[in-house]
């Protein structure tokens, strides 16, 4: 209980070793494994996929971006059929992630400047007037395998050295390694109730707490949660699905030419990778620059007062539990004026985004076969247009009747048969049905 009672107040280490032959040589095994690691995370960078190439999707690619621009949008959901392209797109993106500053070998990503942005050792040498080393690196992007276990997600603290030498031993875990960054999970419907849960709280309150045999260590874990699946291997729970601020749904392209073009491209990268991706450099230095002057403009983006309220006028109209909707909507449509450069936000705008925004939020009615951003539209032209029918001419095609103009309809009706004349009472009609 002594030695237990000892350790508070102790500085947090992060994997110290002891010196020694077989500290050194797992120290030397740890240097490799990194160098390898990292390595092997520069090469499969090098090999992603140009973002700009990936062919149709706009809706898809649009709402990352989006998240790029703003991280406080909440991530994004990609579900849909399978070969669509859904882990590419999510992949290249790390191409276009900017750079920040970060403490020099800090396992946290933490900020030289930002307190709530700083590991717990940062934090100390911070509060204590130190001056902190800081250099440039792309923002992370970290995977989380579906055969993963809590401990690797949340890291695990080294008890035996916590008692040995009196300081909090921490090995980090995934989301360590993706705050201030994205943690990407594939499959995200075939995780893990329990390590749902785990992210869930994480990304919630943006910190992620380690407790062990009476050891308690937290640190910062602010990340944008990007997840993609096939809904035909199971649903997601309502809760994980309002964590997500925007959700797509991607479908297989049937446009022949589409696809003849997007074989092309995946056979010609396929062969030569590097020089692929020269081909597009300029399309892609074009897009980053394009991401991050829109980062700079954001905080200048207003909104009018009367679209905001409209906007939750859509969201009470189709029953969005909460308030997440509202923020996410407001958001993602600041985030799309500043990436055209622009400083005032439209209906136009709104229209755009408020389907990936809300339509994965809409309470599920197993016996409603319309599709959630069909519904979300409905509601956007009744609030904002005055029909929910207006500019639907598709939708008039196959029969759906807007329904102002079918009570309209149905008024002419019923006042042409009052006004017309009525027989005798008891008099004779025919037959049915003659004339």
């Amino acid at each position: 209980m002594s030695a237990m009672t000892s350790l508070a107040g102790k500085p947090l280490a992060v994997r110290p070793r002891a010196a020694g032959p077989q500290s050194s040589s797992r120290a030397r095994s740890l240097r490799c494994t990194a160098s390898a690691t990292s390595d092997a995370a520069a090469a499969a960078r090098s090999s992603a996929f140009p973002f700009v190439k990936i062919v149709g999707q706009e809706e898809l690619k649009l709402a990352l971006i989006l998240n790029v621009i703003d991280a406080r949008i909440g991530g994004c959901l990609i579900m849909g059929d399978r070969g669509t392209a859904k882990s590419v797109a999510v992949r290249s993106l790390a191409d276009l992630l900017p750079e920040i500053d970060v403490v020099f070998g800090d396992a946290f990503n933490s900020s030289p400047t930002q307190p709530d942005l700083m590991g717990p050792e940062v934090l100390a040498r911070f509060r204590a007037g130190e001056k902190i080393p800081s250099s440039k690196m792309r923002i992370p992007m970290v995977e989380v395998p579906l055969g993963t276990t809590e401990d690797r997600i949340c890291g695990t603290i080294d008890i035996e050295k916590a008692l040995a030498e009196g300081t909090k031993a921490y090995d980090p875990g995934l989301l360590a390694r993706a705050n201030r960054g994205l943690l990407y999970i594939d499959e995200v419907n075939l995780l893990d109730d329990s390590l749902v849960d785990v992210v869930l709280d994480s990304a919630a309150g943006g910190w992620n707490t380690v407790e062990r045999e009476g050891i308690s260590l937290t640190h910062p874990a602010k990340f944008i949660m990007i997840g993609s699946g096939n809904p035909e291997e199971g649903e997601l729970r309502p809760q994980l699905l309002d964590r997500f601020g925007m959700a797509c749904t991607v479908r297989t392209i049937f446009d022949k030419d589409a696809r003849v073009t997007l074989v092309k491209n995946r056979m010609a990268h396929e062969m030569d990778p590097v020089g692929f991706a020269a081909t597009c450099e300029e399309e892609m230095s074009a897009l980053k620059a394009k991401i991050a002057a829109a980062q700079l403009l954001l905080p200048e983006v207003t909104m009018d007062r009367d679209l905001a309220l409209k906007i939750s006028g859509v969201c009470s109209l189709i029953d969005v539990d909460g308030l997440r909707g509202d923020l996410v909507v407001t958001r993602a449509a600041k985030a799309l004026v500043a990436y055209e450069g622009r400083s005032v936000v439209e209906e136009e705008d709104i229209k755009r985004i408020i389907g990936p925004c809300l339509s994965h939020r809409l309470r599920k009615d197993p016996m409603d076969t319309m599709d959630g951003a069909f519904k979300v539209m409905l509601g956007f032209n009744k609030i904002f247009k005055g029909s929910a029918l207006t500019d639907f001419s598709a939708a008039l095609a196959e029969g759906i009747v807007d329904p102002a103009a079918k009570a309209k309809e149905e008024e002419a009706a019923a006042a042409a048969a009052a006004a017309a004349p009525k027989g005798k009472s008891g008099a004779w009609g025919g037959l049915p049905g003659g004339r």
